[in-house]
């Protein structure tokens, strides 16, 4: 197959992102004229992965927030011969592959509309800490473990999407396996049990690097035992967006791969369900 661009797509039809070099640019312009007349071929399909969870009856949920139901409207033929379908759905912000807004835990920050589109598409910089989260539940991402990956793959470029690797998405939809409950209501919070990255290692990124984004294969960039939410809170005050309920995650590299996170535009929004896809590399 003939060798990719590296390139980035925005609304807009701007074929050219702000960290394209320009030999990538010149690349990725006949491309981006093809896709906007409608004769793109789909030549790159088999170089996408889908990185999120479908919704359903099994999508789980924080256990105080009510989950996915979908309601059939209508299933059939119509009066005209023809095949209708059309349903409604009910659920909350928070649940399956999503994104957390930065207002979600920051007053006054970017809610779900606001989220800069540039700040949901990038470089992705994956972080397996999958061995250390697989034996310890409880694992919280350090800063030794993000300058470990800097040590070998480079310091994290301005602009990326850092994604935690736990190893937890093979769990889903497994409750008990996937967030250490089968329980739900406020009882069931306190016996949370899953991976997140550490409040020091948010405050860190937040001072030392310039992420637009972070990921994570869990329920929450925080901890499960977590109670007082230091790194949502971290993160928000500094209006970085966070995804949630990542899913194949170990078909992502560690480096080269590029990721789109598009939510529904919810107004006002907290939060929302997002499709991500990420173009792997040559």
């Amino acid at each position: 197959m003939a060798s990719s661009p590296d390139f980035r797509l925005e609304s807009g039809a701007r074929p050219v992102s702000r960290r394209l070099n320009p030999g990538a640019a010149l690349l990725a312009l006949p491309f981006a004229l093809l896709t906007a007349c409608g004769c793109f071929a789909g030549e790159l399909a088999g170089r996408w992965v889908d990185l999120t969870h479908a919704y359903s009856a099994e999508t789980l949920y924080w256990p105080t927030a009510q989950g996915f139901k979908l309601r059939i409207d209508s299933r059939g033929l119509a009066a005209g011969g023809y095949w209708y379908e059309a349903n409604s759905f009910e659920s909350a912000e928070h649940g399956g592959t999503h994104l957390d807004a930065p207002v979600h835990f920051a007053r006054g920050r970017h809610s779900v509309d606001q989220v800069p589109i540039e700040r949901l598409i990038g470089p992705a910089c994956v972080v397996d800490i999958s061995e250390r989260a697989l034996n310890d539940v409880d694992y919280q991402a350090t800063v030794a473990d993000i300058q470990a990956w800097e040590r070998t793959e480079g310091v994290l470029p301005p602009g990326a999407i850092l994604i935690l690797r736990t190893g937890h998405f093979r769990f889903w939809p497994d409750a008990q396996r996937y967030m250490g409950t089968m329980e739900r209501g406020p009882e069931a919070v306190a016996k949370l049990h899953f991976p997140g990255l550490h409040p020091e290692a948010a405050r860190w990124l937040v001072a030392e690097r310039e992420v637009d984004a972070l990921g994570i294969d869990t329920p929450s960039i925080d901890y499960g035992q977590s109670t007082e939410f230091k790194t949502h809170r971290i993160l928000s005050e500094a209006n970085i967006p966070v995804l949630e309920n990542m899913a194949n995650l170990d078909r992502l590299p560690v480096k080269g791969a590029e990721v789109i996170a598009l939510p529904m535009k919810i107004k006002g929004g907290s939060g929302a369900p997002v499709r991500i896809v990420g173009l792997l590399p040559d």
